[in-house]
C-alpha cells in the first residue's frame, strides 16, 4: 500500500492535479496562439507557449481536433460560468449585462480564429455550435432578465437575437483596424435602455 504525503494527498492524487493544471494550462495556450496564428498553428509553438513538453499536448489531446474541441468548449465553460458571477458582483444587473457581453465578445473574436475548423464536415465541430446555443442562451437570458425586473431595459428582447446581433456585430473586424465592433455594441446596449433608466 503507498503511503500518503505528509499533506494527506495520495501520490495518484497529485498526479491527477498535475495533469489538470497540465491541462488547463495547455488549453489557455492553444487558445492564444489559435487566435494569432489559426488553428494550423505548429504544435511545439503550443507547448513552448504552455511550457510544457509535446507529449504532453499529444497526451491529453491526440489529434488536432481534440485539442480545438477541447479550447472552443473551455471557452464556452468560462463565457458561461461568468453570468451568475457578475450578476452577483455588478452594482446593477445591466452592469452584469454589459460586462457579460464584453466577455462573450472577446470570445467571438476567439471563435474566428477557429473559424476554419469550425466550418469543416467534422461532426465534433458540428456538435459545438449546438453546446455554444445550450450553454450560453440560458446565460444570456438570465442576464436580460434580471436587468428587465430591475427597470434597466425594456422588456421583449430576444436572448437569441441579441447574441446573433453581438455576432453579426463582430463580423468585419478581421483585418480592418477601422471597425470597432465595441463601439457599435455599445450604441446596441444603449438602445435597450428604459428612457428613464440611470
Amino acid at each position: 500500500m503507498a503511503a500518503d504525503s505528509p499533506t494527506g494527498d495520495s501520490p495518484s492524487r497529485g498526479k491527477r492535479a498535475d495533469a489538470q493544471r497540465n491541462r488547463e494550462t495547455v488549453l489557455a495556450a492553444a487558445a492564444e496562439v489559435f487566435v494569432t496564428s489559426g488553428v494550423d498553428a505548429p504544435i511545439r509553438r503550443i507547448a513552448a507557449q504552455a511550457g510544457v513538453g509535446m507529449a504532453t499536448i499529444y497526451r491529453h489531446f491526440p489529434t488536432r481536433a481534440d485539442l480545438v474541441t477541447a479550447v472552443y468548449r473551455h471557452q464556452i465553460e468560462a463565457c458561461a460560468e461568468a453570468g451568475p458571477s457578475l450578476l452577483a458582483a455588478a452594482g446593477s444587473p445591466f452592469d452584469a449585462l454589459r460586462q457579460w457581453i464584453d466577455l462573450f465578445v472577446d470570445f467571438l473574436v476567439t471563435k474566428h480564429g477557429l473559424a476554419d475548423a469550425l466550418q469543416s464536415d467534422n461532426e465534433r465541430f458540428a456538435a459545438l455550435h449546438a453546446y455554444f446555443l445550450d450553454r450560453l442562451l440560458p446565460v444570456c437570458a438570465l442576464l436580460l432578465d434580471a436587468s428587465v425586473e430591475a427597470g434597466d431595459i425594456r422588456p421583449g428582447t430576444q436572448p437569441y437575437e441579441l447574441m446573433r446581433g453581438i455576432g453579426n456585430l463582430c463580423v468585419g473586424r478581421d483585418g480592418d483596424p477601422r471597425y470597432d465592433p465595441r463601439r457599435l455594441i455599445a450604441l446596441l446596449l444603449q438602445g435597450l435602455r428604459r428612457p428613464d433608466a440611470t
